[in-house]
């Protein structure tokens, strides 16, 4: 051998050494072979393996017996070797005509245990780490582990959690690896503050990002917990609270977070430049695709001069322009819009331009990180796939959609170069969320069928099995034997189609005033199909049998139940007679039309919510009526320093009957808060007396109601409680009955007179759900309504 092949095995040798210390991994050692530039060995003999074949080890070395070898091939061995995982230590030396393999195997972990943990489930930590039972023992990994077990705590609110890392050898090369944690304090965040901001103020601020200052319920909405994802996120969501009006030189210059040992609690400072509010200039559309009317996509565009700008504004022109080009035959036009800001009347021309992009194509899709959620779930989101042409909008709207999913903690979308010039391969990176719901709670309402008491409990999973399916069971009681259950299933993606299908089964059973008991059992099979992304519909089938029993313990001794002047002396004959109709089967058919531009959920501000549906009962069953309900509500922010927000809500709807016999009092409609508050449920319209005295509202065939309402947060309760509170103003008329009185029992109040209200809310979106009370003042009435001024109880926007 040369010296300058001596010198460069030393070398190497070193090279490998010093890298592997510096890497914080074991003191590893090999000795090369003493060879010339090339070599011949007849065997190969491993030694010190004791769980790993001696096989395993040749398959894994390029170097064969009979064939020439060189000091490259000794080091690429070893880098084989230890690119197993499975071994601390490797020397490669010859010995005669052998090569031997001497290697020191990491030992095997018996079993990964968690102690001092109550706050952290060892199911919830053991996902945490990558060393697992029956791997091979890596110190290195042991450390990494026992980082990712105080990121596990930082994201449940205790970042400073203490967790030390420790092995028990059990011998016969087997580790228990124990990790002893010592949770310490929930962190808390005592304050969140913006500097900078003089278009809105830090209440509002505070309300759009996601981060919120402690409460007393804190500990159930989990909106305290700091992490710096979760900032940047809330960076990301001023930027486009901003954006959206009309703020488009906004930018964070810097988000700090300040954690205060003594208190463990943190204080949160947003610094943000505001800029100027611009409105649009001129929008138009510009095509340099021969074959393409510019002008013809003027009518798609969502921006229009003298408004507000926008961003969302301009994204959605950019989708529509792009989906209508596409639909067009140009497959490979890219929609790029150009904003040209004129500083002195503080407005941003727009101009959108079609141009041809780039020839390239989806080679195809990877996806990262899912668990639990099959691939195809994933998928069945993007409107491309495997070899269609790239398009950078679709692939924005295929991210929206899988946050919308609500599966995933984040989502990210990058492209990679793919195997040809023309080909893209789209890589998707997604971090799960737990999607398991279980809730139990207790509540109260004052009206409503079933008033009084209660208490419910569900298991609800939003990704069945990982297919994106939603599932739930529930159950519930409450005063006076109100008992339900229900059981409810959604395929998301009905036949590969964006059409859900699924049906709910129920049980309900309850009393009225103590007057009657109702039992209702019944299912729906129902389809929901996306028309537009604000505009929907669905259609259903529902089959329900009804049961209603008069409640025979009024009567006093000796009064026979069967004698009708009997019953009429404590029930009105309209119900006496609809009783006798149970049990009533209704087997129906039903539709609607549903506009939503909200632009929040949980806590609207502006957009408009408008729904249409219809009823046609007459499919076989006893119910023979076509039933018509509309309503819509206008959100428009009236102050936007002061976060007040107005809201308009009109509705109305008839029930016709088919034939004589095919409606009931029960079918028809009844007042309640949705429709009129100030008012006792089922306390207005058409009504008829027992001869006793009692009287009983029996609902009307038609029914129109508005309401004007102007909501604002509530002074000195902080922001994070999610208590708001509101002025309002009802009107309503509730009319028609198609039930024939007698003339010793005639059917009073069917004339259309109106009623109106006015009073405050309370409003509450509490961890179990929306909570409202409202306390109201009829100003309109008649004599024989029946007035309640506060109601309270859960509430539905929509």
């Amino acid at each position: 051998m040369t010296a300058n092949s001596k010198f460069f095995g030393a070398a190497s040798a070193v090279a490998m050494s010093v890298a592997m210390v510096a890497a914080g991994t074991s003191a590893i050692s090999f000795a090369t072979v003493s060879v010339a530039q090339a070599a011949v060995v007849s065997r190969i003999d491993v030694r010190g393996n004791k769980r790993v074949d001696a096989a395993t080890i040749r398959g894994a070395i390029a170097i064969k017996p009979g064939k020439s070898f060189t000091n490259a091939d000794i080091d690429a061995a070893v880098k084989s070797l230890f690119n197993m995982g499975l071994f601390s230590d490797v020397r490669i030396s010859q010995s005669g005509g052998a090569l031997v393999v001497s290697v020191s195997e990491f030992s095997v972990v018996n079993n990964v245990l968690f102690q001092g943990n109550k706050k952290v489930k060892d199911a919830d930590l053991a996902r945490a780490v990558e060393l697992k039972a029956r791997s091979p023992f890596d110190p290195a990994q042991m450390e990494t582990d026992r980082q990712s077990i105080i990121q596990a705590y930082k994201h449940v609110g205790r970042s400073d959690a203490i967790v030390n890392a420790r092995t028990v050898d059990l011998g016969q090369g087997r580790v228990n690896v124990v990790y002893e944690i010592t949770e310490g304090g929930r962190t808390k965040i005592a304050n969140i503050d913006f500097v900078g901001n003089e278009a809105f103020g830090g209440r509002r601020l505070r309300d759009v990002i996601s981060t919120k200052r402690t409460n007393p319920l804190s500990w159930l909405t989990r909106g305290d917990i700091y992490s710096e994802d979760r900032l940047q996120a809330d960076e990301e969501a001023l930027r486009r609270f901003y954006y959206n009006r009309g703020y488009a030189d906004f930018r964070v210059v810097s988000s700090n977070a300040t954690l205060d040992p003594a208190t463990n609690e943190y204080t949160i400072t947003f610094t943000v430049e505001e800029g100027q509010r611009y409105t649009f200039g001129d929008v138009q559309v510009e095509s340099t695709i021969p074959g393409v009317d510019a002008q013809a996509l003027d009518g798609m565009l969502k921006s229009r001069a003298g408004k507000v700008y926008s961003a969302s504004d301009v994204e959605k022109s950019v989708e529509a322009v792009t989906e209508r080009v596409a639909g067009n035959g140009y497959a490979f036009a890219k929609v790029e819009p150009r904003g040209d800001r004129n500083f002195e009347n503080h407005t941003i021309s727009v101009v959108y331009n079609v141009e041809e992009g780039p020839r390239a194509y989806v080679q195809r899709i990877e996806i990262r990180g899912n668990d639990k959620t099959r691939d195809y779930v994933i998928r069945r989101e993007f409107d491309m796939s495997e070899g269609d042409a790239f398009n950078q909008v679709m692939i924005t709207r295929a991210k929206r959609r899988l946050e919308a999913l609500q599966f995933f903690q984040t989502v990210n979308i990058s492209t990679a170069q793919g195997s040809e010039p023309d080909q893209v391969v789209l890589i998707v990176d997604v971090v799960e969320k737990p999607t398991g719901e279980f809730s139990i709670g207790a509540g109260y309402t004052s009206g409503g069928e079933t008033p009084g008491a209660s208490v419910e409990g569900s298991v609800a999973e939003r990704n069945f099995l990982g297919r994106g399916q939603y599932i739930k069971i529930g159950a519930g009681a409450g005063q006076d034997n109100a008992r339900n259950y229900s059981f409810s299933f959604t395929e998301p993606y009905f036949l590969g189609q964006r059409m859900s299908a699924g049906f709910d089964v129920f049980r309900k059973t309850y009393s009225v005033r103590n007057d009657y008991d109702v039992e209702q059992t019944g299912g729906t099979i129902r389809f929901g199909l996306p028309i537009t992304d604000n505009f929907g519909a669905s259609v259903g089938y529902n089959l329900v049998q009804e049961k209603y029993k008069l409640d025979m313990g009024r009567l006093q001794a000796g009064e026979d139940r069967n004698d009708q002047a009997t019953l009429e002396k404590y029930w009105a004959p309209a119900l006496i007679e609809a009783s006798k109709q149970s049990p009533w089967l209704r087997s129906s058919i039903s539709y609607a039309l549903t506009y939503n531009s909200i632009d929040d959920q949980n806590n609207p501000h502006d957009g408009i919510y408008a729904r249409f549906g219809q009823e046609f009962a007459g499919l076989g069953g006893d119910a023979k009526f076509i039933k018509t309900t509309a309503k819509a509500s206008y959100y428009k922010t009236l102050l936007q320093e002061a976060d007040v927000v107005g809201v308009l809500t009109a509705g109305g709807g008839y029930v016709h009957k088919l034939t004589d016999d095919g409606l009931r009092i029960f079918d028809m409609f009844k007042g309640n808060t949705d429709m009129i508050r100030g008012f006792k449920y089922n306390g207005i319209g058409p009504y008829q007396d027992a001869t006793n005295g009692d009287r009983y509202w029996l609902g009307g065939t038609t029914y129109f109601h508005a309401s004007a309402e102007v909501q604002f947060p509530m002074p000195v309760i902080p922001e994070s409680l999610g208590i708001r509170g509101a002025f309002f103003a009802d009107a309503a008329t509730l009319y028609g009955n198609k039930t024939e009185g007698s003339a010793s029992n005639p059917i009073y109040g069917t004339g259309s007179s109106l009623r109106a209200s006015a009073g405050v809310s309370l409003m509450w979106a509490s961890p179990f759900g929306p909570l409202r009370f409202d306390y109201a003042i009829p100003l309109k009435k008649e004599d024989s309504d029946k007035v309640q001024n506060f109601n309270f109880g859960m509430s539905s926007k929509f």
